[in-house]
């Protein structure tokens, strides 16, 4: 039996093109693991990350790329229940993804939600988890509520508009041009902010009548984080899930104190494997529902051959993409 396999490898951090398609033993999986023949792994910013050198994986996870897959198991750890050889399965992986085959711990599997492609599923699990663990675990939001979110037309901003929309949030987004935020408002957004030409503060004070939202999910970091505070209403939540703009901010502490507000952020990754296990179990019993009954649905932007992953990295830096990335492996 052939027991290797395609990856995607790169020797030193640098530009999308230090990535370069190899072959080498197929990983095996551990007591409480699936492997799984990959055939689609969603693209995120992390990967890019990883790929520059400035976002290490932990010590124990593979150091291939990819944090996300969709294709079918093809083999079970000793100790594993509930999956069986041939299911097909989304998962998000500790990496691994841009690959033939994956390991992944079996509790952080999903099965594939009734009428979605492989290619649509592996688009899922990255900002699903992501979405849900910062929104609405973290985040408490609720019906009737209103939340600001920040790059709209993202993977993270796609799914987080939907997500809040069908759990009866009112949603502002924000993006870049006319095209980024008619993008938004098909996806659900009740307000569309383009931030290159208005002031996303001024624009949630408008629509609310200076009340402000009561939530902020915050891709970009940096200079936004004051506006972020002066945009949420007493007792709001700033989210924070990314510093496109940098991981530093000025602030003025008694902006958090005179409306009650909550700080918080985390990244996925470093989280153990139980706290990923409970996440996975919230989204296959309030989320994936809905998405298997059409109200929340992955939008893929464009496919990729594993082969052609250069191209795929060039497209994300660019931020030219409305939805998902996807690799696709034959």
């Amino acid at each position: 039996m052939n027991t290797s396999h395609r990856y995607i490898h790169f020797d030193s951090p640098g530009a999308a093109e230090v990535m370069q398609l190899v072959e080498g033993p197929r990983p095996a999986p551990g007591p409480n693991d699936v492997l799984i023949k990959v055939m689609a792994a969603g693209i995120n910013r992390p990967d890019l990350l990883q790929r520059q050198g400035v976002y290490a994986p932990p010590p124990t996870a593979s150091p291939i790329l990819g944090l996300e897959v969709a294709g079918t198991i093809a083999a079970l750890g000793a100790e594993v229940q509930g999956w069986q050889i041939g299911d097909p399965v989304c998962a998000l992986t500790p990496g691994g993804g841009y690959a033939e085959y994956c390991v992944t711990p079996a509790a952080h599997c999903l099965p594939i939600p009734a009428g979605l492609s492989l290619i649509e599923a592996a688009a899922l699990p990255e900002t699903s988890f992501t979405v849900w663990g910062n929104l609405f675990f973290r985040g408490r939001l609720k019906a009737g509520e209103s939340v600001l979110i920040h790059g709209g037309t993202s993977g993270i901003g796609t799914t987080a508009i939907q997500f809040a929309k069908a759990f009866g949030a009112t949603v502002f987004a924000t993006a870049n041009g006319a095209d980024k935020c008619a993008a938004c408002r098909a996806l659900g957004a009740d307000f569309a902010i383009d931030y290159a030409s208005r002031d996303f503060v001024t624009e949630i004070h408008r629509e609310t009548g200076g009340r402000g939202v009561d939530a902020v999910l915050d891709i970009v970091g940096g200079d936004y984080t004051p506006r972020n505070l002066g945009a949420l209403a007493v007792d709001g939540r700033l989210l924070l899930v990314g510093f496109q703009r940098g991981a530093a901010a000025t602030i003025d502490l008694t902006a958090i104190m005179r409306k009650r507000l909550i700080v918080t952020g985390s990244m996925l990754r470093p989280q153990t494997h139980e706290e990923k296990a409970a996440l996975a179990a919230a989204l296959r019993d309030k989320v994936w529902p809905l998405i298997a009954n059409g109200r929340i649905k992955p939008l893929i932007h464009a496919t990729f051959p594993l082969a052609e992953v250069v191209e795929a990295h060039r497209l994300m830096a660019s931020s030219a993409h409305i939805g998902k990335i996807v690799l696709t492996v034959d």
